[in-house]
């Protein structure tokens, strides 16, 4: 055999030390880079909002009921856009909800082992579908289904993109509250069932209250997603700022009038074409603080568990 010589040792893991070091690096230029766009994005958003603040007063923003700075009497008043996306979020949500909730507690309470790895897979799917087509899939097939049984339903509304909201959003909920559910000890349901709790009583008494956090933690991720989904809003619901929770009237989202802004017809610089950063900063701002909530409840979820 040979001899090792001394210090040789050392050398032969001289290489693999080095590797080590350049994925490190690299992964933090990634890392780096990500952080870097962010702040260039919040600059870019923040600089172009203090421009358009100084031509539009605060209580011209916050007070005034009409939103029109592309007409000739312009009015800047961000409340018919805030209730338009507040309208559509709400009505994903409510169709997001009891479907995601109900797949969760299947999937995780009573599926299979090899049932729950097909269906999960294939419910998750609904995620990989571009947003265009589910803003025709609304347009062409929701809302006609929807006017047999509401007459007075115009052709865009704010009724059929929310419903189709609800089912785009319905595998985030559904993958997250069935992940926070499967995580809960076992030792929790084998109590409740030694004292006597049926099935049925053990996933609404015990599961459900121990996964609150992490199943609340994925209603605000949806939230969030609602609120920032761009293409089915502006194909179905219309592009008419009006302040009303009506879901049966056309209406227009914060991001339905970015897009309509943001097709090159409004001058570069002018008041107009900055509005789209006023209205974006605020979109930020709101869908930041529903992760930021969801991240705290997310992690209150994993400190109860662990």
């Amino acid at each position: 055999m040979a001899k090792l010589v001394p210090g040789r040792q050392a050398d032969l893991h001289l290489p693999r030390s080095l590797i080590e070091r350049g994925v490190g690096s690299v992964l933090f230029m990634c890392a780096a880079l990500s952080v870097a766009v962010t702040i260039g994005i919040i600059l870019t958003l923040l600089l172009e909002t203090i421009g358009f603040f100084q031509h539009v007063s605060f209580k011209e923003f916050f007070l005034d009921t009409e939103w029109t700075p592309l007409f000739s009497n312009r009015h800047f008043g961000i409340w018919p856009l805030v209730a338009g996306t507040a309208l559509t979020s709400f009505l994903a949500m409510i169709t997001s909800i009891p479907l995601g909730l109900t797949a969760a507690i299947y999937l995780s309470e009573y599926a299979s082992e090899r049932i729950r790895k097909v269906l999960k897979p294939v419910l998750e799917v609904l995620a990989g579908i571009p947003t265009v087509v589910y803003g025709y899939f609304a347009l062409t097939f929701v809302t006609p289904l929807l006017q047999r049984v509401i007459p007075d339903l115009a052709g865009f509304n704010a009724l059929s993109p929310g419903i189709v909201m609800g089912i785009m959003i319905t595998p985030i909920v559904a993958s997250l509250s069935e992940d926070a559910i499967y995580s809960v000890p076992l030792s929790l349901r084998e109590g409740a069932f030694a004292l006597g709790g049926s099935k049925l009583r053990t996933i609404f008494r015990v599961v459900i209250p121990t996964a609150f956090s992490g199943i609340a933690a994925s209603f605000i991720l949806g939230m969030s997603r609602a609120v920032g989904e761009t293409m089915i809003v502006t194909i179905a619901a219309g592009q008419q700022p009006r302040l009303t929770l009506d879901p049966r009237v056309p209406i227009e989202t914060m991001t339905a009038y970015i897009v309509q802004v943001s097709l090159g017809d409004t001058p570069h610089g002018t008041i107009e074409y900055r509005t789209i950063f006023a209205v974006g900063m605020l979109l930020f701002l709101m869908t930041l603080i529903f992760n930021l909530i969801a991240h705290f409840l997310k992690k209150r979820f994993i400190r109860g568990v662990l």
